[in-house]
C-alpha cells in the first residue's frame, strides 16, 4: 500500500533521526501509538496539524535572529524577517490586534515579555525621562537603585489558582510572584462565578499596577469589558492570558464582551491548546505598548526560534480559514455535551456546566475520590485527565478534588456530542469503580480489572472510529 505524503515525510524524517540515534526515533514512534491508545481530555493539549508539525522540523533552527525583522544583531536573517512577519501579519489579522510579538518561546515566556513591558512603559520610561535620557545605561548607580527598588515594589491582582487561575499570574512558586506583591481575586463561594463587584472592591483597595484575567480552569466565559473597566478605574493596566481560549477568540465563539482582545492593553497567549498550532507563545497589544513589547529579547528572551515561528504563521493561516470557526463552534458544543452527560449520570460540575471547552469534574463529592486518584485510574481506562484544585479545595493543590477535562484535541479527531455522552459514560464507570486503598492514603487507590478493561475497549472502539493522524503510518 502506498503511503500518503504526509506518512511518507514522518516515515523518513523519523529513518533519519534512527540512523543517529535509534532510541529516540523509536521513543517519537511510540509516542503517537500511545496517543493514538488514548481519549486525550487534557484542555491544554490538541493534535497540531500535519503541516504545522512539519515546519518545525527545518533548517531554520540553525540560525540566529535577536532582535525583530529589519532590525537584527547578527546578519542574514532576510528569511527570518519574512517568516516572522507573515506570523505577526496573521496574529493581528486573525485576532484584530494593534500589534503581534510572536518571537515567546512558551506561555510563561510570553507573560514574562507582558509584564516587563508594563513595567517598562509604566516605571522605567516615566524614571528616565525624570533624568533626561532614554537608556538605562545612562543612570547613575543611585538612580539605577531606585529604578530596580520600584520594579519590585509593583501590585498584581490576578485569579487564585484554586478558583481556575494560573501560576504565572503572581504566585510564589512562578517568576510572576517574585516580581509583584500579589494579591488573588475568587469566585463567589456558592456558585463558583466570577463576582465583579467583589473584584472591583478588591482592586480599589490594592491598587495594582497590572490587572490580570484569563483561566486555566475556569468553566465559563469571563466578561472582560467589565474586568477592562475595573482595571482603568483604579489605573490599572489590563492584561489578559487568553493562552486556553484563543481558539474560541480566533474561532468567533468569543465575541463582545467575552472577546479580550478589544479591551485588554495587552493579550498573551500560547499557540497550542485550542489554537491548535505549535508548542510556544504570542503577545498582542495596543499601540502603547507595541515598543515595549518589542524588546522582549533581549529583555526577557533570548534567540527566538525561526522553524518555531515558521510553524506559527503555518497554524495562524490555518485559524483564519473558515473550517477554524466550524471547529471552535464544536468544541463548545461538544464541551456542554461532556458537562451534560456527567450531570445525566450524577457527577458534580464546578459551576454546574460550562461555556467553554472545559469541564471541571469534583471527584472527591461525586466519587469519594482525590484527583489524584481520580487521575491515575482513568488513565488505566483509557483516558488521559489531569487533576485540579476545586474553588477552596480541601484536598490541596497536589492531591486535589477536581480532574479537569477540555475538548479541543477529542474535537480535532471529529469527535460530536454522541460521542462524547460515550466519553461521559466511560468516565462514570471508571470512577464508580475505583476506590480509595485502606491506610488512609490521598494517593493511592484500586480500579476493578474487568471494568478498566472494558473501558479501555470502549476508547479503543471510539478512537478507531475517529483515527489520529490517519495518513501517517510508521
Amino acid at each position: 500500500m502506498s503511503l500518503s505524503p504526509q506518512g511518507a515525510a514522518f516515515r523518513s524524517a523519523l529513518d533519519i533521526v534512527a540512523a543517529s540515534e535509534p532510541d529516540v526515533a523509536r521513543a517519537i514512534a511510540d509516542e503517537l501509538a500511545s496517543q493514538r491508545r488514548q481519549l486525550k481530555l487534557i484542555a491544554s493539549e490538541n493534535y497540531a496539524s500535519p503541516a504545522v508539525l512539519l515546519a518545525m522540523g527545518n533548517w531554520m533552527s540553525d540560525k540566529y535572529a535577536e532582535g525583530t525583522p529589519g532590525h537584527r544583531f547578527y546578519a542574514g536573517c532576510e528569511l527570518v524577517d519574512r517568516v516572522e512577519t507573515i506570523a505577526t501579519e496573521h496574529a493581528k489579522a486573525l485576532f484584530g490586534a494593534e500589534h503581534a510579538y510572536v518571537q515567546p518561546h512558551s506561555g510563561i515566556d510570553a507573560n514574562l515579555v507582558a509584564y516587563w513591558a508594563v513595567l517598562a512603559n509604566r516605571v522605567e520610561a516615566p524614571a528616565l525621562a525624570a533624568a533626561g535620557t532614554t537608556n538605562v545605561n545612562d543612570l547613575s548607580h543611585e538612580a539605577w537603585e531606585e529604578l530596580r527598588h520600584a520594579f519590585h515594589s509593583q501590585r498584581l491582582l490576578g485569579m487564585s489558582l484554586d478558583a481556575g487561575g494560573h501560576l504565572t499570574h503572581g504566585f510564589r512558586p512562578n517568576i510572576s510572584g517574585k516580581l509583584f506583591e500579589h494579591a488573588s481575586y475568587g469566585v463567589d463561594a456558592t456558585t463558583g462565578l466570577l463576582d465583579y463587584d467583589a473584584i472591583a472592591a478588591q482592586a480599589r483597595a490594592f491598587r495594582p499596577l497590572v490587572l490580570v484575567a484569563g483561566y486555566s480552569a475556569y468553566p465559563r466565559n469571563p466578561n472582560f469589558a467589565l474586568l477592562a473597566e475595573i482595571a482603568h478605574e483604579v489605573g490599572a493596566t489590563f492584561m489578559v492570558d487568553m493562552a486556553h481560549f484563543a481558539g474560541l477568540v480566533a474561532g468567533k465563539v468569543l465575541q463582545g464582551d467575552l472577546n479580550p482582545v478589544p479591551h485588554a492593553d495587552i493579550v498573551t497567549s500560547t499557540t497550542h491548546k485550542s489554537l491548535r498550532g505549535p508548542r510556544g507563545g504570542l503577545v498582542l497589544c495596543t499601540k502603547e505598548y507595541a515598543p515595549f513589547v518589542d524588546k522582549g529579547c533581549p529583555m526577557v528572551l533570548g534567540g527566538p526560534l525561526p522553524h518555531v515561528m515558521a510553524a506559527k504563521g503555518v497554524a495562524l493561516a490555518e485559524a483564519r480559514r473558515p473550517e477554524f470557526a466550524d471547529y471552535a463552534s464544536r468544541i463548545v458544543a461538544n464541551s456542554q455535551a461532556l458537562a451534560e452527560g456527567l450531570l445525566h449520570r450524577g457527577a458534580r460540575l464546578v459551576t454546574g456546566g460550562t461555556d467553554n471547552h472545559i469541564v471541571l469534574a469534583d471527584v472527591t463529592s461525586s466519587f469519594g475520590l482525590t484527583g489524584r486518584q481520580a487521575e491515575p485510574a482513568l488513565l488505566e481506562a483509557g483516558v488521559v485527565t489531569n487533576r485540579n484544585s476545586v474553588p477552596a479545595d480541601p484536598n490541596g493543590p497536589w492531591y486535589t478534588s477536581g480532574v479537569r477535562m477540555g475538548t479541543p484535541a477529542l474535537t480535532t479527531l471529529g469527535f460530536g456530542p454522541q460521542e462524547m455522552d460515550e466519553v461521559a459514560d466511560i468516565f462514570v464507570t471508571a470512577l464508580r469503580a475505583t476506590s480509595p486503598q485502606g491506610g488512609g492514603s490521598r494517593a493511592k487507590y484500586t480500579i476493578e480489572a474487568s471494568v478498566a478493561q472494558a473501558c479501555r475497549k470502549r476508547c479503543a472502539d471510539l478512537l478507531t472510529a475517529h483515527p489520529l493522524y490517519p495518513g501517517v503510518e510508521l
